[in-house]
């Protein structure tokens, strides 16, 4: 015989996400322009792997175009005051960046070779010149084993593995025996530092 009445099944109750709305890059950029370090590593997820692909089709060489790219976001942060959206996207605008650093890259290797041929070539002394040049790279060499002495010890690994010894992220991750998204955070973290540490020192 069946009961007068019977418990319905209870239903549970799901809740939905609210979607988050995407935040564009030219609103990224706004906020770092005011120091906001949050918004730096978004637009640095958002943007460097684009960045990277532009100038690496510039140089082809992987171990430089990273370091180009580092740079470039580098001078992202370091400069975001001076974006203009009136003028065009903060994705333009980075990707100009990336295009001139690729491009000055590309031109320095081409006057080494150039200068390095022609003091091959020549038997007289060391032009007065290259003297200056040589002298201004060794300070700056100290200033940067400087400003990386105050790093943490994964950050330093991390940078000079990847800019002195010239690996690759994942090769540097394998190396540390850390996740691959720790040492680009490591890296980003420690890159903002140097910029801070050598503003200071220059």
């Amino acid at each position: 015989m069946r009961p007068e009445y019977e418990e319905l099944p209870t239903q549970r109750l799901v809740a939905v996400p609210t979607p988050q709305r995407r935040v564009d890059a030219d609103e990224l950029l706004s906020r770092v322009a005011r120091g906001d370090e949050r918004a730096f590593a978004e637009l640095y997820d958002l943007l460097s792997p684009r960045v990277y692909g532009l100038i690496r089709r510039v140089l082809r060489d992987p171990a430089q175009s990273e370091e180009v790219a580092q740079e470039v976001m580098v001078e992202v942060w370091r400069n975001a005051g001076r974006f203009d959206g009136t003028r065009g996207s903060a994705t333009a605008w980075v990707f100009t960046i990336a295009h001139r650093r690729a491009v000055d890259r590309v031109r320095a290797e081409q006057a080494s070779n150039d200068r390095a041929q022609r003091v091959a070539a020549s038997s007289v002394d060391t032009p007065y010149d290259d003297v200056v040049e040589a002298a201004t790279a060794r300070i700056e060499q100290q200033q940067v084993r400087r400003c990386l002495d105050g790093l943490t010890d994964l950050q330093r690994e991390a940078i000079t593995l990847a800019y002195y010894n010239g690996n690759s992220y994942r090769e540097v991750a394998d190396l540390l025996g850390a996740a691959l998204p720790t040492i680009k955070t490591r890296m980003r973290d420690g890159l903002i530092r140097m910029r801070d540490c050598l503003g200071v020192a220059f």
